[in-house]
């Protein structure tokens, strides 16, 4: 496996964030300190230009670049690269005042008023045609820099759009998408059910919330348009970079598991995936190594997407966010920790949003590297000037990736499909919250494990995970047999195969699509608990599980019972069952089970697929990066505890010392064998 740098000017792990000198320009003092600051505190990096259009263009067609090509000279006179924005993110009034039709409709077709963010229509014409002018200014002026690093495209994508430009393109693109043929879509949407057939396309709207949001065809195809239309969107802004710029790269900056768009479609367009990382550490409703487990998680997403590179870490908080329900800083140690559990897990770069605190609006309380004091001198700015440190003696890790044998499989189009089902317990459901804590059971034995959809190619991976697996795509199920077949060992969950793509139940049983004869089994029912119901599993090795919200039952048909139920109505019918197919074995838990039970079964897995598994401390974490025959360890403690791990060798690239056997981590601590 070969190493992919991204960015070949800089010597070690890019190290920057938002900055945002057009707020300060009447501040010349400000702007020098900033960037004597900036060296002190290791940043290699700066993105601009993030929410610049009105200082770019204040009036239509009066543009002043001179400002930022002086601060991109500044800071590459001082060895600090730019991550250029373009501008969409947010629009100038002047915009809206003369094109109220770059401003969005609501659902219930209401046009927004100017203001906020990520307001606009993706579809308007003007709108694009003004981005267009903006962008392609913005390319005259610094398009040549030697020290553009990158281009950022707008900033956290989101939202959708019900203006009639929006209702005339997803009528099209049902047109296409089932052959012009009205009747192939009423047959797909089951649209008989309450006399809902369509005559023609042309009668077909959105999901309005005062129309028609009652059929799961239309509300899945609804959001799957959403994501294909703010692709388009994105890929009219970077077809102009690439026509003008084609030797820099472009990403878009992305937001966890966002619920409006399916990122891996957007992922295709873009060179290079990043995104915003901000989670609540310190809260009240989970441990501290549970917040770290599901930020890893979020990491393993976005590494996933581009498997052969690295990806980026375009935001995070030094120190507190201004828009979470308690806005607790981080506490001693946390940033260099989580900073580095990105690396861990893949990212090429540590960027903040953002550098230095505004004084006013919305954000002016948002955690930066410099707050409004302005000095060196915090506790905050010493933690990052840590991290810069630690971030230049890891050049050597550029570039390695994450090579995993497991492989957890997560779709966008399942979770909307899970939601909008009329089923389950409607507060229990938790599809990604499921798909998390199966992620966080798998890295407790030290591997690292690749989030996929459902379609993509499992030839890489010894083990495959399928949490809630209800909606089958086109292909799924023979992929998954293949996998088994060949010798994989698969785990599937309560749930699995109940739908088509377009959520259309299988008939001839659970799960559908062939996968009935995989597992062995068919689920004649699926039962939602209270919290107050009790049922348990117990295993044929005498250990007992502890069923919440979710048991099905069911009809085994060659597959070998691992274990039953021992109350209700059910109690002594199979709850977990494995079957022997071809040279694999494919696994069905027909319940939720606690995270003691999931881990025996998850363990046996990977040892049957000969993964190897480390006996880790509870919190700790392991991941590893490796490229051109070299591999780099890493341990993160993410406790507040003392925590010694056993059996490590190799040099802490961190501290340069030897370890050979016993590694002991303080509370927070890092440690990178090389």
């Amino acid at each position: 496996m070969e190493r992919r740098i991204l960015f070949p000017q800089i010597s070690g792990i890019m190290h920057g964030g938002d900055y945002n000198p057009e707020q300060w320009l009447d501040r010349p003092d400000i702007l020098e300190e900033d960037i004597r600051l900036m060296k002190e505190a290791g940043m290699t990096s700066a993105t601009l230009g993030v929410f610049s259009w009105t200082t770019y263009e204040p009036r239509e067609g009066e543009f002043h670049f001179d400002w930022l090509k002086e601060i991109m000279d500044k800071l590459y006179a001082n060895g600090i690269y730019t991550v250029l924005a373009t501008p969409s993110g947010a629009r100038p009034a002047w915009l809206d005042e003369k094109y109220p039709e770059a401003m969005r409709v609501d659902d219930y077709g209401v046009r927004y008023h100017h203001g906020v963010r990520h307001n606009h229509c993706m579809s308007a014409p003007i709108y694009r045609e003004k981005v267009s002018i903006i962008v392609n200014k913005l390319i005259d002026a610094v398009g040549d820099h030697p020290g553009l690093l990158m281009w950022h495209i707008s900033n956290e994508f989101g939202g959708e759009c019900y203006c009639e430009h929006c209702v005339k393109r997803f009528r099209n693109y049902l047109a296409e998408k089932f052959d012009h043929d009205i009747a192939k879509l009423n047959k797909a949407w089951w649209t008989t059910f309450w006399s809902h057939d369509y005559n023609d396309f042309s009668q077909i709207e959105p999901p309005y919330s005062n129309g028609e949001f009652s059929n799961m065809g239309l509300n899945l195809e609804w959001k799957r348009f959403t994501t294909w239309s703010m692709t388009d969107y994105m890929k009219s802004e970077i077809a102009i970079l690439k026509e003008r710029t084609p030797q820099i790269p472009v990403t878009t900056n992305y937001m966890k598991l966002f619920y409006g768009l399916d990122y891996r479609v957007m992922s295709r367009e873009l060179d290079v995936v990043s995104w915003d990382s901000y989670p609540a550490f310190h809260n009240d409703w989970e441990s501290f190594a549970d917040t770290m487990g599901e930020n890893s998680f979020d990491h393993a997403v976005m590494r996933s997407m581009k498997k052969d590179r690295p990806f980026m870490l375009m935001e995070s908080a030094p120190g507190l966010v201004n828009w979470h329900g308690c806005n607790k800083m981080k506490r001693p140690g946390v940033h260099r920790l989580a900073s580095l559990q990105a690396v861990a897990l893949g990212s090429d770069t540590v960027q903040y949003f953002q550098w230095r605190k505004g004084r006013g609006s919305f954000e002016q309380y948002h955690g930066a590297v410099l707050d409004h004091l302005g000095t060196g001198d915090t506790r905050i700015f010493r933690e990052v000037a840590q991290v810069g440190a630690d971030l230049e003696k890891l050049s050597d890790i550029r570039g390695t990736l994450v090579k995993s044998k497991v492989a957890l499989l997560f779709d966008w189009d399942n979770m909307w499909a899970i939601d909008a089902m009329r089923g389950m317990s409607q507060e229990t459901k938790e599809y990604p919250k499921t798909c998390i804590q199966m992620y966080k059971n798998l890295i407790r034995f030290g591997v690292d494990v690749d989030i996929i959809p459902s379609d993509d190619s499992l030839d890489d991976y010894e083990v495959v995970v399928a949490p809630m697996l209800y909606m089958i795509r086109p292909g799924v199920g023979e992929s998954l047999k293949r996998f088994v077949e060949r010798g994989g060992q698969l785990l599937a969950t309560y749930l699995t195969g109940y739908v088509d793509e377009n959520q259309l139940n299988f008939l001839g049983g659970f799960p559908g699509d062939g996968l009935t004869e995989l597992f062995g089994v068919v689920s004649e029912e699926l039962d939602s608990l209270y919290p107050t119901d009790h049922n348990q599993v117990r295993f044929t090795d005498g250990t007992v599980g502890e069923v919440r919200e979710y048991a099905e039952m069911l009809r085994v048909n060659g597959a070998e019972v691992l274990g039953t139920y021992t109350e209700d109505y059910y109690g002594g019918m199979p709850a977990v069952t494995s079957k022997t197919y071809g040279k694999g074995r494919a696994c069905y838990v027909a319940a939720r089970l606690d995270d003691a039970a999931m881990q025996r079964l998850l363990e046996e897995c990977l040892k049957a697929a000969g993964v190897t598994t480390y006996e880790l401390p509870c919190g700790v974490e392991r991941h590893t990066r490796e490229a051109d025959g070299k591999q780099y360890v890493f341990y993160l403690n993410c406790t507040d505890e003392i925590q010694q791990v056993k059996d490590v060798k190799g040099t802490n690239l961190l501290n340069g010392e030897q370890v050979d056997g016993m590694l002991a981590l303080s509370p927070y601590d890092v440690a990178i064998l090389a």
